[in-house]
């Protein structure tokens, strides 16, 4: 333990205090001081300037990162019949519906994202106190409630991610792993930026993009300049 903490010392710090770092130097600088003995994840925290206590300044949504995470999404499906079987050949990892409904009952949530047909919301309806607070309840703003099940899937396994503020009005997401190409993480993080800034509320006033922090799993936090990176989500 005393061997990563020096590690992690010593990385925190090559990370410059008060310094605002462009979005390409902030990705290389994490990769840089990635130290773990395992591919860390290169992660996201956006500050936002709404207050998500009132509900027209919840900042939700789920975008396509053009590079994916380098995670494997195990998807489970809750539909009958033809769309069923449709979850099946495209992929899903889980497809039922009162069976998964009582795994799930008895505290299995062993998936990462779940998808509903909306025939199906009354039965995943009843599971909203444990599928919630983890994040894993079908929604129709974020696509997972639909009737295109295969579309959603694909787009799921080749990337999807989906956000939301918490209570501090901060956004976490993943962008990628650390073995990725900086560029490849730069687009990412681009995308990122771009549908956040696409999923401003109206009620929002002020500066919207606050802050905007690059990490990974073990890493330091780098600050990244919120402008640069709305320049670079949405160039001219």
């Amino acid at each position: 333990m005393a061997k990563e903490g020096k590690r992690h010392i010593e990385a925190v710090s090559r990370v410059e205090k008060g310094r605002l770092y462009d979005p390409e130097e902030a990705v290389a600088l994490a990769k840089e001081l990635a130290h773990a003995k395992f591919v860390e994840t290169v992660d996201v925290a956006v500050r936002l300037g709404v207050d998500p206590r009132h509900s027209d300044q919840v900042v939700r949504g789920a975008v396509v990162l053009p590079h994916g995470t380098g995670r494997t999404q195990r998807v489970l499906v809750f539909a009958k019949g033809d769309k069923a079987k449709e979850a099946e050949e495209a992929g899903a990892e889980y497809v039922g519906g009162d069976d998964l409904a009582e795994k799930i009952q008895a505290g299995w949530t062993d998936f990462d994202v779940a998808v509903a047909t909306p025939d199906m919301m009354g039965l995943v309806g009843r599971l909203g106190k444990i599928l919630g607070p983890r994040g894993l309840m079908p929604n129709p703003k974020t696509g997972t409630v639909t009737f295109d099940v295969k579309g959603a899937i694909e787009e799921i396994k080749a990337g999807k991610i989906e956000f939301r503020t918490d209570r501090s009005g901060i956004v976490h997401a993943p962008i990628g792993k650390v073995n990725f190409e900086t560029e490849q993480l730069v687009q990412n993080l681009a995308t990122l930026v771009d549908a956040l800034v696409k999923a401003k509320p109206a009620a929002a006033k002020g500066t919207y993009l606050k802050g905007i922090v690059v990490s990974t799993t073990m890493g330091p936090g780098i600050p990244v300049n919120p402008n640069a990176a709305q320049r670079m989500a949405m160039p001219a």
